[in-house]
């Protein structure tokens, strides 16, 4: 096992920055007015589960299809593109359904808010280039992030206010979208070699 605090970083800021909670805090906020109660640590856990399944069974996924790693972290970065780009404009390009109070906490928070495409193929993304145990460890600190804003999140909201959200929005659509362009220039140089 080896531990690289330098991956473990960026991999953490990467799915930070996939997943947005801070800048979903108003979809939180929206959901917790339609169904009532959100069960934070039940959300968290089950996002973080789908997380580390899909880190160790993606790549078997996509072997049995026969699609390589380079290709999907290729098509990732187009994925994260959009998302940058939509926390950049402020525009909506993933359309959610509406949600049932029962399974408020599992769909859509955990799955697709969380743990949704865009996160889950950065989680093959990173593979590509980092060791496993530093990207679980990333996930967990996220896990542990996503619990605590998601219980304080009228907290936040009142702190940072709408401006707040939408100035930290953009700021890590920013990174995203540099994070999307380097994806995709290391990756498509390996499929051409």
């Amino acid at each position: 096992m080896q531990l690289n605090f330098k991956e473990i970083i960026t991999a953490f800021m990467v799915l930070f920055a996939v997943i947005d909670i801070v800048g979903n805090i108003p979809i939180v906020l929206d959901l917790r007015k339609k169904v009532g109660h959100i069960q934070s640590g039940k959300a968290s856990l089950i996002a973080g589960f789908i997380m580390i399944v899909f880190l160790f069974l993606g790549k078997s996924i996509l072997n049995l299809i026969g699609i390589d790693v380079n290709s999907f972290a290729v098509a990732g970065a187009f994925i994260l593109f959009f998302i940058a780009l939509e926390m950049i404009l402020g525009i909506t390009l993933y359309k959610q359904e509406e949600t049932n109070p029962m399974t408020a906490s599992v769909f859509p928070l955990a799955f697709p808010l969380m743990a949704g495409p865009g996160s889950l193929t950065t989680l093959l993304s990173l593979r590509a280039e980092f060791r496993v145990e530093n990207i679980i460890i990333a996930i967990i600190l996220n896990v542990i992030v996503i619990f605590i804003v998601l219980k304080t999140s009228k907290k936040i909201e009142h702190f940072l206010g709408a401006n707040g959200i939408s100035i930290i929005r953009k700021v890590f659509g920013v990174v995203l979208l540099a994070i999307a362009v380097k994806l995709f220039t290391e990756n498509i140089k390996v499929l051409f070699d």
